[in-house]
C-alpha cells in the first residue's frame, strides 16, 4: 500500500503538469497543431459508429482500457486481500463512497436538469481522481495523517467501482448482441483459465486484447473489457504480509503501475483537458452544464462524503479514519471533489458528439476540480495537528 501510495502520489503530480500543458497549447499559438494532432487519422474503422481511429480515440478508447484494468486490479486485490477484504472494513468506505457519488448527482439535475440536453451529464460530477487527490495529499507530507490517505484511497476505489457500472449501464446506446456473446465466451475462457489454476499471465492478456475488440464491436464502451479481464485473473491471497511473488495479479499490477502512472493517465489528461477559452467569460461558468458539474464536485462531494460519514459515527455503523480530526476528515471530504480523469472520461461518453457541450464540461470539470484541490489543500494545510496519545 506504501508504495501504490507513493506512485498514486507521484502520478497525481505528473498529471497535473499534462493538464497545464494542455491548457497552455489549447490556448497559445499551439492550439491549432495541439487539436490537429488529436484528431489525426491514424488507423482503421474498427466501428462504424466511431469511424476511423484517431489520436484522441486510441487514448480514450485503447490506452484507458488499460487505465480500466488497473482499476480492476487494484479493486480485487482490495476485496480479496486488501482494506476491503472485510465487512467492517467495507462499512465507511462503501457509504462515504455511495453518498459521495449521489449527492453531486442530485446537485447536477437540481442545477441542470431543467435542461433536456444536459441530463445525460448527471454522472459526470460522481467521480473521484484518485491520482490527481493523492498527489495534492503528497504535497501536504505528514500534515496528511496516513489514515487519511489510506481512506481516501479505499473511497476512490469504491468510487471507481460506482463509475465503472454507470458506464456500462448509462452509457450503452445500442449493443450488438453477436459481438457481446463473443465477449461472453471469451470472458468464459478466461475464467476457466483461471479455475485450472493457469498462472502464466500471456494467455489473460491475449484474452484481454480479443475481449477488448468485441466490447468495442458490441456497443458497450471497450474500457469495460479491463475491469472484467482483472476480475478473471487469478490472485494469490497473503494476509498481514507481504504481496505473494506468484500472485499473476500482483505481478500484473505491479508492472502496470508505472506505464498508467507515468504515461497513460497523463496522455489522457493531456489530450483531454485542452480547452479553448476563447470567447469564454465569467458568464459561460452561470451555464447549467458547467455549473452543475462545478457545484456537483465541490459542494456535492464534500456534503455528501462528510454528511455520511458523520451519519455514520453518530449512529454507530462506522467510526472515522483513526487519527484524524473532523477538521482533517472535511479536508479530505474537499479533495475527493477532484473528478479530472473519471469525469472528463465519462463527459465524453455522454455528449460524444457535441464539441461545444464537451467543452462545457471539462471547463466544469477544471472548476470544481481546481475548486475541490486548493479548498482540500488549505484546510489541511492549516488544520491543527492531532496529538498522538503515548
Amino acid at each position: 500500500m506504501r508504495h501504490f501510495l507513493v506512485n498514486e502520489a507521484s502520478g497525481g503530480i505528473v498529471l497535473i503538469a499534462a493538464a497545464l500543458l494542455a491548457m497552455i497549447a489549447a490556448n497559445s499559438a499551439l492550439a491549432e497543431r495541439y487539436f490537429g494532432l488529436l484528431h489525426l487519422v491514424t488507423g482503421p474503422v474498427l466501428v462504424k459508429e466511431l469511424g476511423p481511429m484517431t489520436v484522441h480515440l486510441w487514448i480514450n478508447d485503447g490506452l484507458m482500457a488499460i487505465f480500466f484494468l488497473l482499476v480492476g486490479l487494484e479493486i480485487k486485490r482490495e476485496f480479496v486481500d486488501g482494506q476491503l477484504a472485510s465487512w467492517k472494513r467495507r462499512r465507511l468506505p462503501f457509504i462515504a463512497a455511495a453518498a459521495g457519488m449521489i449527492v453531486p448527482a442530485l446537485i447536477y439535475l437540481a442545477v441542470a436538469g431543467g435542461n433536456p440536453a444536459v441530463v445525460r451529464g448527471w454522472a459526470i460530477p460522481a467521480a473521484t481522481d484518485i491520482a490527481f487527490a493523492i498527489g495534492v495529499l503528497a504535497l501536504l507530507g505528514s500534515r496528511a495523517p496516513p489514515a487519511l490517505k489510506l481512506f481516501l484511497t479505499t473511497v476512490a476505489i469504491v468510487d471507481d467501482m460506482g463509475a465503472v457500472a454507470i458506464i456500462a449501464v448509462a452509457y450503452t446506446d445500442h449493443l450488438n448482441v453477436l459481438a457481446l456473446v463473443g465477449a461472453g465466451l471469451v470472458a468464459a475462457g478466461m475464467y476457466a483459465l483461471n479455475r485450472y489454476a493457469v498462472r502464466r499471465l500471456t494467455p489473460y492478456l491475449v484474452g484481454f486484447v480479443l475481449l477488448w475488440f468485441l466490447v468495442l464491436l458490441s456497443g458497450v464502451h471497450a474500457t469495460i473489457a479491463g475491469v472484467v479481464t482483472a476480475f478473471l485473473i487469478p490472485i494469490t491471497t497473503a494476509p498481514g504480509a507481504p504481496a505473494s511473488a506468484k500472485s499473476p495479479l500482483h505481478r500484473l499490477e505491479h508492472g502496470l503501475h508505472g506505464t498508467v502512472a507515468f504515461l497513460i493517465v497523463p496522455l489522457f489528461g493531456f489530450a483531454n483537458a485542452g480547452v479553448s477559452l476563447v470567447g469564454t467569460s465569467l458568464a459561460s461558468l452561470a451555464h447549467p452544464l458547467v455549473l452543475g458539474i462545478t457545484l456537483g464536485l465541490f459542494l456535492g462531494k464534500q456534503i455528501g462524503i462528510l454528511g455520511s460519514i458523520a451519519l455514520a459515527e453518530r449512529f454507530g455503523i462506522a467510526q472515522r479514519p483513526g487519527g484524524a480530526s473532523w477538521l482533517q476528515v472535511y479536508g479530505v471530504a474537499l479533495l475527493a471533489g477532484i473528478g479530472f480523469t473519471m469525469s472528463l472520461f465519462i463527459g465524453g461518453l455522454a455528449f460524444p458528439n457535441d464539441v461545444h457541450l464537451v467543452d462545457e464540461v471539462k471547463l466544469g470539470v477544471l472548476c470544481g476540480s481546481i475548486l475541490s484541490g486548493l479548498a482540500g489543500y488549505l484546510v489541511l494545510r492549516f488544520a491543527p495537528r492531532v496529538k498522538r496519545v503515548p
